[in-house]
């Protein structure tokens, strides 16, 4: 009766569990070195070519990236045209409310992030860490603020291009794993 009970409740928990929270114990080592290797080389990069005190290479919207394309390569969010679009774009309309509405904090952060995910959302390159990657613009350190709309190339496109080419070598390992997901069939 109580073995009945749990095979059960054991069914029903994978209707109702997320498909994806139910990885195979091998996803975890290549999302870990994907993950691992992507950052390392973005960090790797800001410590030989930086000074240390400026951390304007390694942005944290980054880990987030990791997230999606390392650890959910099948979302529509982690494929490559939501990669680059959606932190382009969110780097461009960061930079722009901070150059147009500079010290007024209360406004640039709020409106960097709806304009950006609006924006994403009208071009179909919805990437949640782009919300970040705006707000980083507006809210970083001075540093990055005196980027300027350099900002967007480097560090986003070049960290993001870094990410992605981690991302077609790791993802594409073993035969379990494929990356870009193709949704046309």
């Amino acid at each position: 009766m109580i073995k009945k009970k749990l095979k059960r409740t054991y069914r029903i928990s994978k209707y109702v569990i997320y498909r994806e929270t139910l990885i195979d114990y091998k996803e975890h080592f290549w999302s870990f070195l994907g993950a691992f290797i992507g950052i390392g080389l973005i960090a790797f990069m800001q410590s030989q070519y930086l000074p240390k005190l400026e951390n304007t290479f390694l942005v944290g919207s980054f880990g987030a990236t990791c997230v999606l394309l390392y650890g959910a390569i099948e979302s529509p969010l982690a494929q490559p045209r939501n990669l680059i679009g959606g932190h382009l774009l969110s780097a461009i309309i960061g930079v722009t409310v901070y150059k147009v509405f500079p010290d007024i904090i209360w406004l640039t952060a709020p409106l960097a992030v709806s304009l950006s995910i609006v924006l994403m959302q009208f071009t179909k390159t919805l990437h949640p860490p782009g919300g970040a990657t705006a707000l980083i613009a507006v809210i970083g350190t001075e540093n990055i603020k005196s980027l300027g709309y350099l900002y967007v190339l480097s560090p986003v496109l070049s960290g993001v291009l870094i990410l992605l080419l981690v991302a077609l070598i790791f993802n594409n390992i073993t035969s379990n794993r494929s990356y870009p997901v193709s949704r046309i069939k």
